[in-house]
């Protein structure tokens, strides 16, 4: 088991990763660098290798299918992720890697968004749609995440082992914040400068399509780890819209006694129904998912006890050599 991992996914990053790997065997002199190239069309590959880290590939496409495949090949006391291409710093990667080590952190983000990235970004729709989603998922799950899209970040073991990961595009960094949030791992921020893409480096990241997929997965990760809140509030939805339509039957029905839209009370009536289910739902989804959180703590724990077991079985075979 390494003691530090350097993860680096990468897509056609050539103009930049050499400099990332060398600034990452800088800051991180003890780390193994790995660098997983994602089908990559240029020399990214070659470069990395050059620059010294081990270099392997993933062939499906997509950022998450990368780090996939990351998360369950490498074995590590402790994870840092960082793009390839240039525009974090890796001189604040002690620090991420100091809070995982010595202050038990889960997850490290690297917090962009309170330092540089609104002045050094030069796409104003990637701003506000940063703003949003923080915004979106800070509300919906009570939390104070600062960045949630930032793809610089530090792990442990326990994190990296129990992820499940889901995604297959840009929209892993949202799902990576709301499994440790949920899960109450212990969340850490700090704060990086960022800076721009150099010349002649393109983003990936479409600024429309993977924005939907990013807002698409929030909603999908509320039903599923806060359906109770979800439904309700889809049950209340229901219960708003039969009352609009019912409210005009009812007052022709105090002033005349008689009902001339009976379709329409039918179908207030199924409406409410469906609200009525769709309530219930809600509490039996959140008894499942109470459920589930509870095999998590009980997986987390096997886990835990598993590493420590390895760790002693490495020391006592280190003092028998």
């Amino acid at each position: 088991m390494d003691k530090i991992a350097v993860l680096i996914p990468c897509y056609n990053e050539e103009k930049t990763i050499g400099k990332v790997v060398r600034d990452a065997r800088a800051a991180l002199p003890e780390a193994v660098i790995y660098v997983y190239d994602n089908n990559s069309s240029d020399g990214t590959a070659q470069i990395a290798e050059q620059a010294g880290a081990v270099v392997r590939r993933e062939r499906m496409q997509g950022k998450g299918n990368v780090i996939r495949r990351m998360f369950r090949e490498i074995d590590a006391e402790c994870y840092v992720m960082v793009d390839g291409d240039d525009t974090y710093p890796m001189e604040d990667a002690p620090q991420m890697v100091a809070k995982v080590l010595e202050e038990s952190a889960d997850m490290v983000v690297g917090d962009r968004l309170s330092s540089t990235y609104f002045t050094e970004n030069k796409r104003p729709f990637h701003n506000m749609g940063n703003s949003v989603v923080r915004g979106t998922i800070n509300r919906l799950f009570d939390c104070d995440i600062r960045d949630i899209m930032t793809g610089y970040r530090a792990f442990s073991y326990d994190f990296v082992k129990t992820f499940p990961v889901l995604s297959r595009g840009f929209e892993i960094e949202t799902e990576m914040t709301i499994h440790a949030v949920y899960n109450n791992m212990q969340i850490d921020n700090v704060v990086i400068t960022y800076r721009d893409r150099p010349q002649g480096s393109v983003s990936k990241l479409n600024t429309y399509s993977d924005g939907l997929r990013v807002l698409s997965t929030i909603g999908n990760l509320y039903r599923n780890y806060k359906p109770f809140g979800f439904f309700t509030f889809l049950a209340a939805l229901l219960v708003l819209v039969a009352f609009a339509f019912f409210l005009p039957i009812l007052i022709e029905f105090v002033r005349t006694g008689l009902v001339s839209k009976f379709p329409t009370l039918f179908v207030c009536c199924f409406v409410i129904l469906a609200a009525i289910q769709s309530f219930f739902a809600g509490m039996i989804l959140s008894n499942m998912a109470r459920n589930n959180r509870r095999d998590f703590e009980i997986q987390r724990n096997i886990l835990c006890q598993g590493r420590k077991k390895a760790e002693r079985e490495e020391a006592g075979s280190q003092k028998t050599e």
